[in-house]
């Protein structure tokens, strides 16, 4: 009976939570590529601004860079923003601190490729981007997929720091209720929600490198 009261109220965090993993993902990803090709370019100048940029988003705490993207637009060009920003702080702060680490996992599978395969490709009459995402690329993928996978799963747990700038995820709606009616019903239920959605990560990110271990 505690259950099916808490699980409704529980249902609009869950999907806030879903929210902010998918957003992340969506730009973290690609956005970690590019800075990865900046990390490994050949232009100094390029090369240690992603450096120190990947230092300090691996080095700082994500809630204190949450509290830094939503007060900064006021505190330091004096803009007023709407109650709107606070979800759109929270994908800004997760984005550019994923982006880092998953930056670095792509440069440290890229720099294990063989340079063999870069000149075979070119002798074949592959241009350098070609190379890249036809040849390089596909195999990135299969060797920082594990990688990638523990930085998921924790992305999935991380959503819950969202409560800082008083976003209502998952976790801050079940301490609500908690407070409220004086139980742990529904952070149980917050706790088996978050088991949950890590397992069903682990799946797809387990099936994805069965699909991928095409050499085995």
């Amino acid at each position: 009976m505690i259950l099916s009261n808490v699980i409704p109220q529980l249902i609009g965090g869950m999907f806030t939570s879903i929210q902010i993993f998918l957003l992340t993902l969506l730009f973290a990803l690609p956005l970690g590529l590019v800075i990865a090709g900046g990390r490994m370019s050949s232009i100094a100048p390029l090369r240690w601004l992603t450096k120190i940029y990947i230092s300090i988003m691996r080095g700082t705490p994500l809630m204190l860079q949450l509290i830094v993207v939503f007060f900064a637009p006021y505190y330091v060009f004096g803009i007023s923003l709407s109650a709107d920003y606070r979800f759109v702080a929270v994908i800004i702060a997760f984005t550019i601190n994923y982006a880092a680490y998953f930056a670095e996992i792509y440069r440290g599978g890229i720099e294990a490729i063989p340079k063999g395969q870069y000149e075979a490709a070119q002798v074949l009459g592959y241009s350098r981007l070609e190379t890249f995402f036809t040849i390089i690329l596909p195999q990135v993928f299969k060797i920082i997929l594990p990688s990638v996978t523990n930085e998921v799963i924790t992305l999935v747990k991380d959503t819950s720091l969202s409560f800082v700038i008083a976003i209502p995820e998952m976790f801050t709606v079940a301490k609500q209720i908690a407070a409220a009616d004086a139980s742990i019903a529904a952070l149980l239920v917050a706790g088996i929600f978050y088991y949950v959605f890590n397992m069903l990560v682990a799946f797809v990110m387990e099936h994805l490198e069965n699909r991928l271990s095409y050499y085995e």
